[in-house]
């Protein structure tokens, strides 16, 4: 059943994650390399990644068994790191080289459905049903499409300043995203 409250909550998280405004100068970069992104196709392939890890993800856990609840801790932890290198600006989390397909690598994956955004989806299982998820997921998908089509004329209007308050929004949003759902499976 849908939920609204629901779906704006796994929209928000995922809109964190994604980091849909922290990716606009990456996308800058990529295009100033002359390297060309073509944003349906990468929001396509991201979100058929993460429609694809949404319901068989915890299936592919029980290969290793691993439950539900301690992985959502193991993505607690990551969400903590990434919401850590959003707000201090560092990277821990590196991205692998070695592949000359923009579209698909590095702006599908790992930027879009990368590690984080694939523990989030896991995680958010623990607590909405797949209906709820599936909607944010795509709600984030049309903010990616946008932004992947629109990213110099959203750097230009918000501004260099602008990218880098929203990501400092963003990140102490996550940390607090992450905090509730350590607290939630490890039963504090």
């Amino acid at each position: 059943m849908l939920d609204f409250d629901h779906i704006l909550s796994v929209t928000l998280i995922l809109f964190s994650v994604i980091d849909v405004p922290g990716n606009i100068p990456v996308v800058l970069s990529l295009k100033e390399q002359g390297r060309k992104i073509e944003p349906g196709k990468a929001t396509l392939v991201a979100g058929v990644l993460m429609i694809l890890f949404l319901f068989f993800g915890k299936t592919m856990l029980g290969f290793f068994g691993v439950d539900v609840s301690s992985f959502a801790i193991a993505g607690s932890i990551l969400i903590f790191v990434i919401g850590a290198e959003m707000i201090l600006n560092v990277r821990i989390i590196r991205e692998e080289q070695g592949s000359d397909s923009t579209t698909v690598f590095p702006i599908a994956f790992p930027l879009i459905a990368g590690a984080g955004t694939l523990t989030t989806i896991l995680t958010l299982r623990a607590e909405y049903s797949a209906m709820n998820i599936a909607v944010g997921i795509a709600i984030n998908l049309v903010f990616v499409w946008l932004m992947l089509k629109f990213s110099g004329a959203i750097r230009r209007a918000i501004g260099p300043g602008g990218v880098v308050i929203l990501r400092k929004i963003f990140g102490i949003i996550l940390l607090a995203i992450a905090v509730k759902i350590f607290k939630a499976n490890w039963g504090i």
